[in-house]
């Protein structure tokens, strides 16, 4: 339900200034979003494991913050990352 080590750099490199940029907010939401795929997977085949489904809300919650801040600060990438991610639908 993690992400592998490739998987991070890889959206890491894609999202981020560089290869080392793990704290912009693009780059979070970019990773919650890989991590909330994952568990939403897991979700459909395990129906009963309600400890995961909590994570996997909480995660939504924590990406959805990440979300309005940068919409507040950056409009412009806010849509960019949206689009890109296809997380909402405008």
């Amino acid at each position: 339900m993690s992400l592998k080590n490739e998987q991070i750099q890889e959206i890491v490199t894609q999202f981020g200034k560089d290869d080392k940029d793990t704290g912009s907010p693009k780059v979070q939401i970019a990773l919650l979003t890989a991590r909330i795929r994952s568990l939403t997977e897991h979700a459909k085949g395990n129906k009963k494991d309600n400890h995961s489904r909590r994570g996997l809300v909480m995660l939504v919650s924590q990406r959805k913050k990440h979300l309005k801040y940068l919409r507040r600060t950056d409009p412009d990438s806010y849509l960019s990352v949206t689009q890109e991610l296809s997380i909402r639908r405008n």
